[in-house]
């Protein structure tokens, strides 16, 4: 019973962060890695189009953000669980000093951020 209250609770937070204020977002999870000649970044985006992620280094932090939203062909199904986060989402992350080249694409489904070295 106290199992299925904090999931109600949990749901309820989820679900007051997405159709709540609208000037709040979330922060997805990341994994940074460092080579010689590259840095390579996941962010666990699923079902995000990588073209859709904005990237932007500014004064040495790398910002990414977009929106995660359902497809349209469930915004009217029933609800049982949503635990994937919607809405606006933005992260940012201190680099190295240095110069990079940012390219995108899809890595085991996250996003994946290759920025190369210059």
């Amino acid at each position: 019973m106290l199992s299925e209250a904090l999931d109600q609770l949990t749901r309820a937070e989820r679900l007051r962060q997405q159709f709540g204020r609208q000037d709040t977002c979330w922060e997805p999870p990341i994994d940074v890695l460092e080579t010689e000649h590259e840095l390579l970044i996941l962010v666990a985006l699923p079902g995000v189009n990588p073209d859709n992620v904005e990237t932007v280094i500014h004064d040495g932090v790398l910002v990414v953000s977009g929106q995660r939203t359902l497809p349209p062909e469930l915004r009217n199904a029933r609800i049982h669980r949503l635990e994937l986060p919607q809405g606006r989402f933005e992260r940012r992350i201190a680099l190295p000093l240095g110069r990079y080249a940012i390219s995108r694409f899809v890595m085991d489904g996250c996003v994946a951020l290759r920025l190369a070295k210059s």
